[in-house]
């Protein structure tokens, strides 16, 4: 029997990549989200210009970054990929509008972590989420713990993906990250940035780098045109 150790081979064969190399040099990062129109973007972009610099310390999303996420589901390799996309084909959906208006910091605006803008919808997006959680569940991803809540993440105080949690977190206290921020924003009134109207939901890869996440869409699922009132 002949037996592989790694970083050897066969005398008289170049060593190929192993089954169990391949498998985590296809690993991919992915998760269920809804494209923002771009109008909306647009708005959201020039806001972000004018106050960054309000949070100097904060990580500040890329205009061109921005979605609404309905599911994060992780590392995958590209045949479990491959199923999670068919069984996103038969995931039901009506079409609906989506308000990105207001503001707030997670956990607290006292101990604020994270600086987002809100999402408001009907129960269509709800319903949606809940759709593809079931779904994806079906082959062996993880239900969600706590009740969708629809944001946009425009900056974190530090972390990673997990930082964007609504959670309080071990850790979590008060902290100066977005003080001068929080003082700008009362002094604007309030923020509204329009309306989006999805037509699709869409499966992205996210791509960790050291200048943040790059974000790829692998698939697109239609949803049914809204009927009128």
């Amino acid at each position: 029997m002949n037996v592989w150790w790694r970083g050897s081979a066969p005398r008289g064969r170049a060593r190929g990549p192993s089954p169990h190399d391949q498998c985590y040099a296809k690993v991919m990062r992915i998760f269920i989200g809804i494209d923002l129109d771009p109008e909306v973007r647009a708005r959201i972009s020039r806001f972000l210009e004018g106050v960054e610099g309000f949070a100097p310390e904060a990580r500040w999303a890329r205009p061109e970054s921005l979605h609404i996420t309905l599911k994060f589901i992780g590392e995958q390799t590209p045949d479990q990929v491959a199923a999670i996309t068919e069984r996103l084909r038969r995931v039901e959906g009506s079409g609906f509008e989506i308000r990105s208006a207001g503001y707030g910091f997670f956990p607290t605006a006292k101990a604020p972590r994270v600086f987002w803008i809100g999402i408001h919808a009907g129960p269509q997006l709800v319903e949606l989420a809940s759709n593809i959680d079931a779904a994806t569940a079906e082959l062996g991803v993880p239900r969600e713990d706590r009740p969708f809540s629809p944001h946009l993440t425009l900056a974190r105080a530090g972390g990673g993906r997990k930082s964007g949690s609504p959670k309080w977190r071990k850790g979590d206290g008060p902290n100066t990250v977005f003080a001068m921020l929080e003082k700008r924003l009362a002094a604007m009134g309030e923020l509204d940035f329009g309306t989006t109207t999805p037509r699709e939901f869409i499966l992205y890869q996210s791509q960790l780098s050291p200048g943040g996440s790059k974000y790829t869409k692998l698939q697109r699922f239609a949803l049914q045109p809204s009927q009128p009132k």
